[in-house]
Formats: structure tokens, C-alpha cells, sequence
């Protein structure tokens, strides 16, 4: 308040406190801002200016007054039209001295068209409630699914909001099924056809995921996203829904209420589909590596069989080996035949001399079973032997059959041999004009080199 002493009596001269009219004037502003609050003031812009500062000077006025406004460049940057003389504004304002001349002025925190006014009350008093509900919590929004399959648009079939939405998804996620339904996005009846196509698509069990939204425009056209029957309906929808309405700096009560707002319909889009792309770069990525991976093991077992074919042998060294084993098979099977025989022999001869001991029929009689039983166990034994051993023989003969040469070339093969009967193994010991003798599976030709390639 203003400080200062009475006058005095003429004459009298005690010390007195004297303001400056600068210090009167941050006094009276200093009480003027503190003792009125916020407040709204509607009127009509008129003597409007924009230095180069970026601020804003106006006037207010209305049939029977008029005040004197100031908006500054960090408020005035939120307003969404061009102030003009002659314009209907609403004006959040808290009053102000301008100390220079010593007036009151209105200090402008925020302006939108008058028309607008009672919509936008109406709109915070819709939020307040919702938001009292718990509509706006976070721990009521549904996630999103990973990888929707089939995604529901609720917008206009003619903007270009949707065209923008499929080329996106066709783009990003082709595989995706895309059901659009139809509404109006603005005007009376748009509110009520965005619910009910919200609440019809959320219910059909055709969709996945849904996006709700249109393109940008003014507050009047974004308005029946803001409508309370929209709301609910987001709300109430029994699947993920992505609000996408207008541009990045428009917020509606469509968005809040959501489970995911997005700043454009294209990137509502983006969102859907983000997975995806990223499914899509990780199997990219991982065919890379499968690719890498057969290329390695190809070279590992292009390794392994050139060492395996060093390590083969020739087949007349395994011929040689076979050939071998079976005639020491032959020398065993002939021992022992000879030592059979041999004891056999031995047994009668022991017989023999024991039968003079006996009674001549008897004994002969009894010599005689002992020899046919002898004589058929022999034969049995030597049958069983030689069978045996026939079995063995005719194996060895088979695997030798195998590793032969002979059956080598019944599989295509041929033994080349030059003029001194030595088999060629390579064309580096050949030479054009020379004779060679080849050997097939069936028949020998001479034949002379014409070419080494």
C-alpha cells in the first residue's frame, strides 16, 4: 500500500517521506497485481500492433469501454490465429501498470476467439469429470498387442488421412488385414457415427488392434473427437485403440482417453507396424548369419573329404591285402583237414589192434559200430567243416570281388597302361602321339593321344 506521513500545519517542516512517481507507480502496480487475480475479459481488438520484438499491443474494447493489452512473444506463439482489428476475442488476462506512462493494462496469458469461449469451458469441465472417473489413468490403458495380424481403422473413406494409414501399413506391414470403417469425421452427426463404429468394430472379433482418427483442421473440425460419446466409447472398447487425430500440437479428449495417442494418422500407423519392421530386419539379419553359417560348414566338409580321399588307398594294395588273407585262410582250412583225418586215422588204427583182445565176431560186430558211428561223425564234422569253411571262402571270394579291379570297372572305370604295360595315373606322364592300352569291363582297346587337357 502507499506509505508516506499527512501533511503538516503551514510552517511546520517535520522530515517527511516523498514517493517518486516511479516509485508510485510500482507501488500501485505492485497492489494491483497482487490483489486481483487470473480472470477471463471478452471485447474487441482494435489499434492492434506487432513490432519486430515479437510482442503484441492492442486495445479492448467494447460499446461503453476500453482497456489497454499487452501480449507478450512467449505467450502470444500458443495462439492458433492472426489477431485483427475488428475480431471477438476471449482473454485470460491478470492487470498490470505499465509504469512508463502510469496506466493500467491487462497482461494477455492467453486468447482464443470468442465463438469458442463456452465450448472450450465446456471441454475442461468434460475433462475434469473424466478424469475423475479414472478414464485418463494409465493403469487402465490396454498394451498393445506385439504383432497385430488384423487392424481396424475408424476415420473417413475419402480423406487423406486414410490413404496415408494403408500406404504406410502396405508398406511396413504387408502381411497385415485392414478393415476400414466408414464415418463422417465432422459435423453433427460425425460424434455419434465414430462411437457407434467404434463400438460395433471393437465387438465384431475381426480386429486386433483399432486406430481412431483423422487428419488436421481447425478446433471446430477436431470437435467431435472431443465429444463425450466418443470418449466412452474408446474407453468401453474391448481391444487396443490408437487415437491419431489432427497434428502433433492438437490434443483431444479422444486422445487422453486412449491407450496410445499418436501424434499424425501416419504415425499412428508407424506404431502399429513397428514390430513388424523390426521382425522383418531381425530375420533379414538372421538369414545373413544362417548364410554365413552353411558357407562355413561347406568349407569344413570340403575339408574333411579332401582328407578323407587322401586317405583312401589304392585298391590293388587292398586287393593284394585280401588275396593274402585268403590264402592263409586256405593253408588253416587244409591243416586242419590233415589233422582231422589224422586222428581219425589214429582212433582206428587203436581199434584195430584192440579188436584182437575180443571175440572175433563180437568184437568185429562191435568194432563195426564203432566205425560207422566214427565214420558218420567224421563225415558229419567234415560236412559242417567244409561248409564252414565253403561259407568263409565264398565271403572272402566277395569281398575280394569287392575291392577287385574287375568290379571297379563294371562301374564305368578303366585301367589305362602305356606301351610298357605300366598304369597311368595322371595325364602329367602322357604325352600327345603316345599309345595306351585301356582295359574295360568288358574288353581291351589300344587307343593313341590326340590332346591333354
Amino acid at each position: 500500500m502507499l506509505t508516506g506521513n499527512p501533511p503538516t500545519p503551514s510552517g511546520n517542516r517535520p522530515n517527511r517521506s516523498v514517493l517518486t512517481v516511479s516509485d508510485l507507480n510500482r507501488e500501485v502496480k505492485h497492489l494491483l497485481e497482487s490483489s486481483i487475480p487470473l480472470l477471463w475479459v471478452s471485447g474487441e481488438i482494435s489499434n492492434f500492433a506487432a513490432p519486430s520484438s515479437g510482442h503484441w499491443y492492442f486495445t479492448l474494447k467494447d460499446a461503453r469501454a476500453q482497456v489497454r493489452c499487452a501480449m507478450f512473444r512467449g505467450r502470444n506463439r500458443a495462439v492458433r490465429f492472426l489477431p485483427e482489428n475488428g475480431r471477438e476475442v476471449l482473454l485470460r488476462v491478470r492487470v498490470g501498470l505499465y509504469e512508463g506512462r502510469g496506466e493500467y493494462q491487462l497482461v494477455v496469458e492467453h486468447m482464443e476467439e470468442a465463438g469458442l469461449g463456452a465450448l472450450m469451458r465446456q471441454l475442461e469441465e468434460l475433462k475434469a469429470r473424466l478424469q475423475a472417473e479414472g478414464l485418463f489413468a494409465p493403469e487402465r490403458k490396454k498394451p498393445l498387442p506385439l504383432l497385430p495380424g488384423r487392424i481396424g481403422i475408424v476415420t473417413s473413406p475419402t480423406g487423406a488421412a486414410v490413404r496415408d494409414m494403408i500406404h504406410v501399413l502396405g508398406r511396413r506391414h504387408p502381411a497385415a488385414e485392414i478393415g476400414l470403417w466408414p464415418v463422417q469425421v465432422q459435423g453433427r452427426e460425425a460424434a455419434g457415427q465414430i462411437a457407434d463404429a467404434i463400438a460395433r468394430a471393437g465387438h465384431s472379433g475381426r480386429h486386433d488392434l483399432l486406430i481412431v482418427g483423422r487428419g488436421g483442421g481447425s478446433i471446430e473440425d477436431l470437435w467431435p473427437f472431443n465429444e463425450e460419446i466418443v470418449a466412452r466409447a474408446i474407453a468401453a472398447c474391448p481391444i487396443p485403440v490408437i487415437s491419431a487425430v489432427g497434428h502433433e500440437t492438437d490434443t483431444t479428449v479422444s486422445d487422453l482417453v486412449a491407450d496410445l495417442r499418436a501424434p499424425t494418422p501416419s504415425a499412428a500407423a508407424e506404431i502399429a507396424s513397428a514390430n513388424a519392421v523390426e521382425m522383418w530386419q531381425g530375420l533379414v539379419a538372421l538369414r545373413q548369419r544362417l548364410l554365413r553359417a552353411t558357407q562355413i560348414q561347406l568349407r569344413h566338409l570340403q575339408q574333411r573329404v579332401e582328407a578323407t580321399r587322401n586317405r583312401i588307398r589304392h585298391p590293388r594294395e587292398q586287393l593284394q591285402n585280401r588275396a593274402q588273407r585268403l590264402d592263409h585262410l586256405e593253408l588253416r582250412l587244409q591243416g586242419a583237414v590233415r589233422q582231422h583225418l589224422h586222428n581219425r586215422h589214429r582212433e582206428l588204427q587203436l581199434a584195430s589192434r584192440a579188436f584182437a583182445h575180443y571175440h572175433p565176431e563180437r568184437a568185429l560186430e562191435h568194432r563195426r559200430q564203432l566205425t560207422d558211428t566214427a565214420a558218420e561223425r567224421l563225415r558229419k564234422a567234415m560236412q559242417a567243416l567244409l561248409q564252414k569253411r565253403g561259407e568263409r571262402l565264398a565271403h572272402s571270394g566277395q569281398l575280394l570281388h569287392n575291392v577287385s579291379p574287375l568290379a571297379v570297372l563294371q562301374r564305368g572305370y578303366a585301367i589305362v597302361r602305356d606301351e610298357q604295360g605300366q598304369v597311368q595315373k595322371s595325364t602329367r606322364t602322357l604325352s600327345p602321339g603316345q599309345r595306351v592300352h585301356t582295359r574295360l569291363a568288358e574288353g581291351e582297346f589300344t587307343a593313341t593321344v590326340d590332346e591333354i587337357l
